[in-house]
């Protein structure tokens, strides 16, 4: 099973959320073609109300803990409420890398 298809599936089985994309960014980063190292994840789930960020980010973490020692090496994590998501209906895109090989050299 894919890296990502198997982040999906647990934060499905975690969450049950109304919204949840995961979005491979690795492509965008200094790593091999077909890599899975570099993921954005949005869930809009009920259970985050009451909870701030950091909360929220724990939570996340907490589902993927396996996925992590998989060899994920980043993840932007954007959580909301449902109430939220139909406020602000999209989550933020991600910055250009500037890791590696892309830093402007001195």
């Amino acid at each position: 099973m894919r890296l990502e298809d198997f982040i999906v599936e647990q934060l499905r089985d975690t969450f049950q959320p109304a919204h949840c994309d995961v979005i491979n960014e690795s492509h965008g980063h200094s790593v091999a073609p077909g890599s899975e190292t570099h993921f954005k994840v949005v869930v809009v789930a009920g259970t985050f109300a009451d909870r701030n960020q950091v909360q929220r980010h724990r939570m996340v973490y907490g589902a993927l803990a396996e996925a992590m020692a998989r060899g994920v090496h980043a993840l932007a994590i954007h959580t909301y409420t449902p109430d939220e998501w139909a406020v602000r209906n999209g989550a933020p895109t991600s910055p250009p890398c500037l890791g590696g090989s892309k830093q402007d050299k001195f």
